[in-house]
């Protein structure tokens, strides 16, 4: 999508989405209209933050672009927060992983598969991705087991501790993975060559204080079309006989990551399949070992607790998720078929979701 083309789309969209939450009294109508203004706005963030990544280098331009990306998750989930919605928070925290590490990934794999035969990346970040990933099943899954049957204070107690060591260790995760061990970790053995200045010149479409602009102009307006999409959403899942547990999963999630699903599908076709795994595999553990555990101290804030006890289903659907994406990516090197795989998982999760 060139840039004309979706400066247009934003400015529509966005003009009636404004409309219709104004002038409009049907719910139903107001949550589209966000749904696709918020589309929008990802997509330019998305862009945005592709434009970054080529000033900062792979490894922190994937980072800044699983966080801007991950900005539209948070804040939704904010959102929900306030309204007490705390199983659509948990849902969709469910969903952003499994959608990051099956769709996101799945669909980078496969697309950048179809244009080069074999992509390779940093095999030594693939194996901390793998056991980043299994503490994070771990964090979920240890207190579900062990606080069945505990009080309220004791559940939120364990909650805040757990919380507070996730946080711990994942800023401990980005000073070893871009201090200590940078250049293990970095660009400079990410598969392929950084791109030289004559290449990177040819590939950026704003300039770098262009580009910080629009991530937060981005940021901005899918922050307001946030906040009206959680407005609607009980009346439309109610209207539309879905459960929370499937609108928080797949529907928000799909929505809250779109900035990731361009972003990273984009530098997979030209050939950054380091950055796209980064920013798939990347966000899904930024949820996981920040997000959640933000969460969790932010509903202090709020004055509504909420604890880090998720359902089977929802653990049972991350655990799934981050083996298939660990067998497929611990060895550095990715296809097509590869991609085939993470999106068939994708789908029997979505289909189990929408019944249960």
């Amino acid at each position: 999508m060139n840039k004309k083309t979706l400066y247009i789309l934003i400015f529509t969209t966005t003009l009636l989405s404004v409309f219709t939450h104004f002038f409009i009294e049907s719910e139903v109508m107001q949550f589209i209209t966000a749904c696709l203004s918020l589309l929008t706005w990802a997509t330019l963030l998305g862009k945005a933050t592709e434009s970054v990544a080529l000033y900062a280098g792979e490894r922190l331009g994937g980072f800044l672009n699983a966080t801007f990306g991950n900005a539209a998750e948070l804040i939704i989930s904010i959102f929900l927060l306030k309204e007490g919605l705390f199983d659509m928070v948990k849902a969709s925290i469910t969903g952003s992983i499994i959608g990051n590490l099956l769709l996101v990934l799945g669909l980078s794999l496969f697309f950048g598969g179809l244009k080069f035969k074999v992509q390779k990346f940093n095999s030594m970040l693939a194996g901390h991705n793998v056991s980043l990933m299994m503490l994070a099943v771990i964090a979920l899954f240890v207190p579900a087991v062990f606080l069945q049957n505990m009080t309220t204070d004791t559940v939120n107690t364990v909650s805040i501790v757990i919380a507070s060591v996730l946080l711990i260790g994942y800023f401990l995760w980005l000073y070893f993975s871009m201090v200590t061990h940078k250049k293990e970790l970095g660009d400079s053995i990410d598969g392929i060559p950084n791109f030289d200045e004559k290449e990177k010149d040819a590939h950026l479409e704003w300039s770098k204080r262009t580009s910080i602009l629009l991530l937060v102009i981005s940021t901005v307006f899918v922050a307001i079309q946030s906040e009206w999409l959680v407005h609607n959403i009980e009346s439309v899942a109610e209207a539309l006989g879905w459960s929370e547990l499937f609108v928080g999963a797949f529907l928000i999630a799909i929505i809250g990551n779109a900035a990731e699903h361009s972003a990273a599908i984009f530098l997979a076709m030209k050939n950054r399949i380091g950055a796209a795994v980064e920013i798939a595999v990347g966000s899904s553990l930024q949820i996981a070992l920040f997000v959640a555990p933000a969460l969790v101290f932010i509903s202090l804030f709020l004055g509504k607790p909420m604890d880090i006890i998720f359902t089977t289903y929802e653990i049972v659907a991350i655990a799934v998720a981050a083996f298939i994406a660990s067998s497929i990516s611990r060895d550095g090197s990715t296809n097509w078929y590869e991609g085939i795989l993470l999106l068939i998982v994708y789908v029997i999760l979505g289909t189990v979701f929408f019944v249960v």
